[in-house]
């Protein structure tokens, strides 16, 4: 993983190619044993101030709170998705993921004209108005926002699961395989919000 910061070099490159507004797309909790997949979608202003953004998992929860409310009342536009833990049983992580991107998208109130999304590039769109940025969020602004954006949203709703199923610990682990949450399937069995179709007991 790089430690770089990110930067508008991406934004800048499309800019100059004749891109207008551009979208950046993130996801968070594809890797979590519990709770829903959640993304986010951006779109800054040219002139927009960085103001310490980075990889929302470089970032305490407090300041990460504070650049999630930042980036929102500064967007020209933003949305946030999420997909359900019965579709990700159903279907997998990855079609999952492809979803939530899609999601976002389509959501998008804002006339966009390409978009730099984490990883790799989206299925069933446009293929030449968008890039997959491998380790984006710790390289473009536009996708580091939404990662923090789409982080703080599903924090919370983890937070909130934490006080249904209080034995998984989620107010902490936000629902990864950290040794007490493992720990605790073990004693506890599944929930209705873990994903099953992550084959958990390899992990225990």
């Amino acid at each position: 993983m790089t430690n770089k910061n990110p930067s508008f070099k991406y934004e800048k490159f499309y800019r100059n190619k004749g891109f207008s507004n551009i979208v950046g797309l993130d996801e968070v909790g594809r890797g979590s044993f519990a709770g829903p997949l959640v993304a986010a979608a951006v779109i800054l202003p040219w002139k927009f101030k960085i103001n310490g953004i980075k990889d929302s998992k470089m970032l305490n929860p407090k300041t990460r709170s504070s650049l999630s409310r930042y980036i929102i009342d500064n967007a020209l536009d933003y949305v946030i998705s999420e997909v359900s833990v019965d579709y990700i049983n159903s279907y997998g992580i990855g079609k999952a993921t492809n979803k939530a991107f899609l999601s976002c998208l389509k959501k998008l109130k804002r006339k966009f004209d390409f978009v730099l999304v984490d990883g790799y590039k989206i299925r069933r769109f446009d293929q030449r108005k968008q890039t997959g940025v491998i380790h984006g969020d710790s390289i473009s602004v536009s996708i580091a926002a939404a990662s923090i954006i789409a982080k703080v949203y599903r924090d919370d709703l983890m937070i909130k699961l934490h006080t249904k199923y209080p034995n998984y610990d989620f107010l902490k682990n936000k629902g990864y395989g950290t040794k007490f949450h493992r720990d605790a399937i073990k004693k506890f069995g599944l929930s209705e919000v873990h994903r099953t179709s992550f084959n958990l007991k390899k992990f225990l």
